[in-house]
């Protein structure tokens, strides 16, 4: 597939009420695995990336308990990183998108439109 050998950014959402945190440097990633709808790669954590560390591990042990006792509070951090963080392909900022790290791995999914806006008869 054509994204296996991009830089894929994460950054610090302009509205997240951290006027510092606006456009910071989370990181990066090397997208080496294009499974769609998953792209996966390699992670490079930047300076800003302390800053949402836990946000992001607490999402991952979430995810890996699966059940749905835990799903209200998965949502929950979910939506606190898209709150916080901005996905950034090489074409610009994308609409949303789910983001998993693990230490030096990340792996997402993204939509150029927000989910559950699918286009009428597709």
């Amino acid at each position: 597939m054509g994204f296996e050998g991009e830089t894929w950014y994460v950054r610090g959402a302009p509205d997240a009420g951290e006027p510092a945190a606006a456009g910071a440097e989370i990181g990066e990633i090397s997208i080496d695995d294009a499974d769609f709808p998953w792209l996966s790669g390699r992670f490079r954590a930047g300076p800003a990336y302390g800053a949402v560390r836990d946000l992001f591990a607490r999402e991952l042990a979430l995810v890996e308990q699966d059940d749905d006792e835990h799903r209200a509070e998965w949502e929950t951090v979910r939506r606190e990183i898209g709150r916080r963080v901005r996905l950034v392909s090489p074409d610009g900022p994308v609409a949303e998108f789910l983001l998993h790290i693990d230490g030096d791995r990340a792996w997402f999914r993204w939509s150029e439109k927000p989910f559950g806006q699918e286009p009428a008869g597709g």
